[in-house]
């Protein structure tokens, strides 16, 4: 997409047409708000000493956050896919500031259960808006940009149970409200943002209104492909949070390694998925998103399955060719989906950020039943089958020709 740089108020590096300070940004930006989200469950021990909750206390702090932060994107993507708001970029991460101030010094459930909400619709509100500006930015390399806008949400899942242990737990509760640093300088980043995107909207539909029609699909067509996209994305995310949750404890069990090992093992596959990510939107962008989500997802097949029976060095190579491989697909997935509806970018990022994600979660608790039941053992025995989902892919339609993006 060519950007008018005369119209804008921030004047940003360029590479072949992608706007990449506006990428960047944007990134890190999902960096901070994924940060505030993994430091709720990453206090919950805190929060049950504390204020002496049960678990199914805990579990509702985790469902009011969830609804909230899943079940509202589409809503949220569905109206600004209508009537953009560039603006509620910077009020979402101020709503998530305001979470985590109630966090840190409420002095009640009631006010805690407020808390992950406010966290919860700060997340809603950012996802589909931040990955619609993405694609704004992405100078045509969709893939590629999606891909830079999901790396910064990964670190920031990653660096938030870090921050928690060696900052709230050692310095209580109220230490939350720390972060709320990391809040103000994203919410800086996003009013240049959201000043940037607005000054182009007017542009944006000048070119829609000018420019060649998508070829339309049908829509059962459209319905099944969409469906197709879900049940991938819902596999992928069920077998990634099986390592993110239980990785750690299968390789105690297995080999008998310590604790500190076993974090580095589960850091290899944290490290392979970031490379993955980057990688799968260069080669989506270079041959069409439909042959990487092949690729990723059919074609981790065989070390998914090879890996319950892997010794300890085995293991240690394919988890990092799991990460590396597996997490390619997701920039392709919403790619893909954004292609198959031009003009629903925000719907798009609200049902595959949202939805999927969180049916992704609830998966991913149920493993945990799997597992007090049948065995950590069995739960990677049972979850070594999940990319063979994969094969659903042949029911997606070819997009890549004669398609304008939207």
């Amino acid at each position: 997409m060519a950007v008018q740089q005369a119209e804008s108020p921030v004047q940003p590096a360029r590479a072949d047409g992608t706007v990449v300070a506006i990428l960047i940004a944007v990134s890190v930006c999902h960096m901070i708000n994924d940060i505030m989200q993994s430091l709720l469950a990453a206090i919950y021990p805190l929060l049950k000493d504390g204020f002496q909750l049960d678990f199914w206390q805990i579990g509702l702090l985790t469902f009011a956050f969830q609804v909230t932060a899943s079940f509202l994107q589409p809503v949220i993507g569905i109206y600004t896919d209508r009537r953009p708001l560039p603006y509620s970029l910077p009020v979402g991460m101020a709503s998530s500031l305001t979470g985590l101030f109630v966090l840190a010094f409420a002095p009640s459930y009631t006010l805690l259960v407020i808390g992950s909400m406010l966290i919860g619709l700060g997340s809603a509100i950012f996802h589909p808006e931040s990955s619609r500006v993405a694609r704004l930015a992405s100078g045509g390399r969709y893939g590629l940009a999606q891909s830079v806008f999901q790396i910064g949400g990964n670190f920031g899942q990653a660096l938030g149970p870090l921050l928690a242990a060696f900052i709230v737990v050692p310095f209580g509760q109220s230490s939350v409200s720390w972060f709320t640093v990391l809040a103000a300088v994203g919410i800086v980043l996003l009013i240049r943002v959201g000043r940037w995107y607005g000054a182009h909207i007017r542009e944006r539909a000048q070119r829609k209104a000018t420019g060649p029609a998508a070829r339309a699909l049908p829509t059962r067509t459209i319905v099944l492909a969409l469906t197709v996209l879900m049940i991938l994305t819902f596999s992928k995310n069920v077998y990634v949070a099986s390592i993110q949750s239980y990785y750690t404890f299968y390789v105690i069990e297995e080999f008998g390694v310590t604790v500190q090992q076993s974090q580095v093992m589960l850091f290899l596959f944290l490290a392979a998925s970031a490379a993955g990510l980057i990688l799968g939107g260069l080669f989506g962008d270079r041959f069409g998103p439909k042959v990487v989500i092949w690729f990723s997802i059919l074609g981790v097949l065989p070390f998914t399955l090879a890996l319950p029976y892997a010794n300890l060095a085995f293991a240690n190579v394919l988890v990092i060719l799991i990460g590396l491989i597996m997490s390619s697909a997701f920039s392709a997935i919403v790619v893909f989906a954004q292609e198959l509806v031009p003009g629903r970018v925000g719907m798009v990022a609200g049902i595959f950020f949202g939805l999927a994600f969180g049916f992704g979660g609830i998966g991913a608790a149920l493993l945990g039943v799997i597992a007090d039941q049948r065995g950590i053992e069995y739960v990677f025995w049972l979850c070594s089958f999940l990319p063979a989902f994969g094969l659903l892919t042949i029911f997606l339609p070819d997009t890549r020709p004669d398609r304008t993006a939207g």
